[in-house]
């Protein structure tokens, strides 16, 4: 990966470890509608998607409408469980801190989610504005739009733009897009879970094990462990 001249980092799953609190709260309120769904269902079809896309599986698969309301009223919830326990993953800020490849997010939360949970992670002031989300295009994962507007946007051929992703839309999105992909599994809501994604794309679930993959976006070692 000696040509890479942008990392795309997803958000959700990726940056935060966020998607097993999103679970745990969707999966209560939907339960209030009649709606099971467990954590394998969350992880087969909700991570990774847009809320429309999530609400749209739920009117089609479950034949339930969602009630006026509910996806503000979910956000809300679910801000509020962010505030108390959201966390940048395990050892994230050590990586960051030795990035000496360009970055940008791209992601399938709302412009808001995406601010608030950066703010709460304490990591708002390493991107800028060089974030991007699903509502800027109109095909969400795993339609390759999100990405091939983000690179667009960073003035990057995306060639040469490496994503990194935890979710399966997120990897079928970046190769569509004919970039490379690094998946990236150590999220809480991925463990001990059966992967199931191109044998091609390299997994990994330490952020320390970035420089072992990749040994030239990043300054030789750094700290790891813990939160950064």
């Amino acid at each position: 990966m000696s040509d890479i001249d942008l990392i795309i980092f997803d958000c959700d799953g990726v940056l935060i470890d966020s998607e097993g609190l999103s679970a745990r709260v969707l999966i209560r309120v939907l339960a209030d509608l009649g709606v099971d769904v467990d954590m394998d269902y969350f992880c087969a079809n909700f991570v990774g998607r847009s809320f429309p896309t999530v609400a749209r599986d739920i009117r089609e698969n479950w034949h339930v409408a969602l009630p006026e309301g509910f996806e503000q009223s979910y956000r809300d919830e679910l801000l509020d469980v962010f505030e108390r326990e959201l966390q940048p993953t395990p050892g994230l800020v050590g990586m960051l801190d030795s990035l000496q490849t360009p970055c940008c997010v791209a992601t399938s939360s709302s412009p808001e989610r995406v601010s608030h949970s950066l703010r709460i992670a304490k990591l708002s002031g390493r991107f800028g504005a060089d974030i991007f989300t699903a509502s800027e295009i109109r095909r969400g994962k795993p339609a390759p739009d999100l990405f091939l507007h983000a690179a667009g946007r960073m003035g990057v051929d995306p060639a040469r733009c490496l994503v990194i992703e935890d979710s399966i839309p997120g990897v079928a999105a970046a190769l569509a897009a004919q970039m490379r992909v690094l998946r990236y599994t150590g999220g809480e809501h991925l463990k001990g879970r059966i992967l199931k994604h191109p044998h091609t794309v390299p997994t990994f679930d330490n952020w320390s094990d970035l420089r072992l993959l990749a040994p030239q976006l990043t300054m030789g070692g750094y700290a790891h462990g813990g939160q950064g």
